[in-house]
């Protein structure tokens, strides 16, 4: 800050020191004058010259300090107090400029939660023929086109899904109910809806349910083993995917395992992120990257704990930790 103010006042400094020697340079040139008092008039001008400057800097920095300690605050309630009306202009346009950007914010908030609210009450008319379409397809003779057609629908049917759970995860907490559930009930659901598709590709699926309840949220839990499953099954050619659950300790642990075609070591620290697709078949354009993603995120507001382990080319388990029932206090209390 003090070389900031010695730049700030650097020509008032070099017109005090220029006055100086202009009065010596004058008595120099001038031998009636006489050089003792003068030289004592400028040591005590130069005592007291830098007595100002040095009160000034204690003055004038007070403000700009507290502007900077403030950094990118837009709470204009902490502002240093002003002592001149140089610092009384700055504040003035620090409040005006505030208020102008939390008006801006707000009108951003609004028009993101209009865009919001249009694209779920969209999503929810789309759903509408997207159903009549299926008992379409489920009416069809030819098993090639109903299959094929099966496997469209179930695309769109899951994209859809996708963009719903997306714009309702930044308040899931709103959206939670605890509850015990069969876990069967919801596995089962989720595989009925992949049935023609696990049909097209031969597979199956082996289920052991040691434990066969947790204590969760009916729908987020199902969003999350429609991703585990979808990939599962997106990844796996004529082989079975087993899903099992059992107790380790006081927690009930979930395991989702396929034997596709794995995930490249490089790749696992990296699946869990936004938009991330393999690295592997980068030709894999029907990957979004955002299936796992939700996942996690849905998962993380449920404390539930989720992992992967996978050897590229042998198949990927997928594990989700339940949280102990005491846990549940933290999700409640939010």
């Amino acid at each position: 800050m003090l070389r900031k103010f010695i730049s700030e006042r650097f020509s008032w400094i070099i017109l005090f020191i220029f006055l100086q020697l202009l009065n010596i340079f004058v008595v120099f040139i001038d031998p009636e004058i006489p050089l003792k008092p003068l030289l004592y008039l400028a040591f005590l001008s130069t005592i007291l010259f830098i007595g100002f400057v040095i009160i000034r800097y204690h003055k004038e920095t007070r403000f700009y300090k507290g502007l900077e300690e403030r950094n990118n605050d837009l709470d204009v309630s902490n502002l240093p107090s002003v002592e001149s009306p140089f610092e009384q202009i700055v504040e003035d346009s620090i409040l005006s400029q505030a208020e102008f950007l939390k008006q801006a914010a707000s009108q951003s908030l609004l028009a993101l939660e209009e865009e919001k609210d249009d694209l779920l009450a969209w999503i929810h008319e789309v759903k509408t023929p997207l159903t009549a379409m299926h008992l379409m397809i489920e009416r069809l003779d030819n098993e090639t086109m109903k299959t094929q057609l099966t496997y469209e629908w179930l695309r769109i049917h899951h994209l859809l899904d996708q963009q719903l759970h997306q714009r309702r995860i930044p308040f899931i907490e709103n959206d939670l109910y605890m509850e015990q559930i069969d876990l069967e009930d919801i596995i089962f659901n989720e595989i009925k809806t992949l049935q023609s598709w696990c049909i097209q590709k031969g597979i199956g699926f082996d289920i052991e349910l040691e434990s066969p309840e947790v204590l969760s949220d009916r729908k987020w839990l199902a969003f999350i083993m429609r991703q585990l499953l979808t990939n599962a099954v997106k990844y796996s050619e004529s082989s079975d995917i087993t899903i099992k659950s059992y107790l380790h300790g006081d927690q009930v642990i979930v395991e989702v395992n396929d034997l596709g075609r794995g995930i490249d070591p490089k790749d696992l620290s990296r699946i869990f992120d936004k938009g991330f697709t393999s690295t592997t078949i980068r030709q894999d354009n029907a990957a979004t990257g955002m299936g796992l993603y939700l996942a996690k995120k849905a998962a993380q507001s449920l404390l539930i704990q989720i992992s992967v382990e996978s050897i590229l080319g042998a198949g990927s388990t997928f594990t989700l930790t339940f949280p102990r029932r005491n846990e549940f206090i933290n999700i409640t209390s939010m």
